[in-house]
């Protein structure tokens, strides 16, 4: 009797490595994963008249006021390709970033009440925000090539080149680190509710530095003592190489995309050591 009682099929302990991704074992709970992803796509929109509209509202709207004030208002000239297109594209890809990061970022205050009630790899909350907001960005862009066709029936000079076949790596390095930001704050916000105050107005301020409605060169021909902003800004050379794929408008940086690419492996790795480390107390916290 007592040799069978201690034949247990799974112990659960806690998790002695600082630093632990353990994809096997999200792998085995795909099912709980592909769940999360459809409650995060369906049910935010289930009880609204206009539903999954507001996916394509809110982008639409955006582009439309940028292009009164950044264009039209302040002058600011984007070549052959049309306003309300540059800024839909910039919109579009930024949407995605802030979607993953305010998603990930109340991971263990919105998932307490789970968190504290069955055990299951906590990284499988963050990690269901940046897919089902995958659903969300096609949605988003799809608004995007219908107007990209629009514009080029009219006779605007738009044209791909062949660094758009690398625009969903581009995505995905963005998703990474909206997830590495995401889990770092949502650590912290287990310990420091303000904190989570600052995030909105966080995102909005960092909108503006990171070349939404305007091109990179554009801020270093203005303002060239606050240029080092915008450079040092990780998320400006995937928003500035996204319009370069999609429209050929502006340049690529490789130095630029270096920088972005180690920046966005160092903010995964660190929110991952965070939040390894967080799960482990933070129901006493939260």
């Amino acid at each position: 009797m007592n040799n069978n009682s201690n034949n247990w099929l799974f112990e659960i302990t806690p998790k002695n490595k600082f630093f632990s991704l353990n994809l096997k074992e999200v792998w085995q709970y795909r099912d709980l994963l592909f769940l999360f992803v459809k409650r995060d796509v369906i049910t935010v929109y289930k009880q609204t008249v206009l539903g999954p509209l507001w996916y394509l509202i809110q982008p639409l709207f955006t582009a439309v006021t940028f292009t009164i004030i950044f264009n039209n208002v302040a002058g600011i000239n984007t070549g052959a390709v049309p306003p309300f297109l540059f800024n839909l594209a910039g919109i579009t890809v930024w949407n995605y970033f802030t979607a993953c990061l305010n998603g990930t970022s109340d991971t263990f205050k919105a998932n307490a009440a789970i968190f504290g009630k069955v055990y299951f790899p906590r990284i499988i909350t963050p990690l269901s925000v940046v897919i089902s907001n995958l659903i969300k960005f096609g949605i988003q862009f799809s608004i995007f090539i219908a107007f990209y066709c629009y514009f080029y029936i009219q006779g605007y000079d738009l044209s791909l080149n062949g660094w758009v076949l690398l625009f969903p790596v581009l995505i995905v390095i963005m998703g990474i680190l909206g997830l590495g930001l995401g889990m770092l704050i949502s650590s912290m916000v287990t310990k420091y509710r303000d904190f989570s105050n600052l995030i909105t107005f966080g995102i909005q301020l960092l909108m503006y530095l990171s070349a939404v409605m305007y091109p990179m060169e554009l801020i270093k021909e203005k303002l060239p003592k606050f240029g080092w902003l915008v450079e040092y800004n990780p998320l400006a050379y995937i928003i500035q190489t996204s319009r370069y794929m999609l429209l050929s408008v502006g340049e690529i940086s490789i130095a630029g995309l270096l920088y972005t690419l180690l920046f966005t492996i160092l903010a995964f790795f660190v929110g991952l050591l965070i939040f390894n480390k967080t799960e482990k107390s933070f129901i006493d916290t939260v």
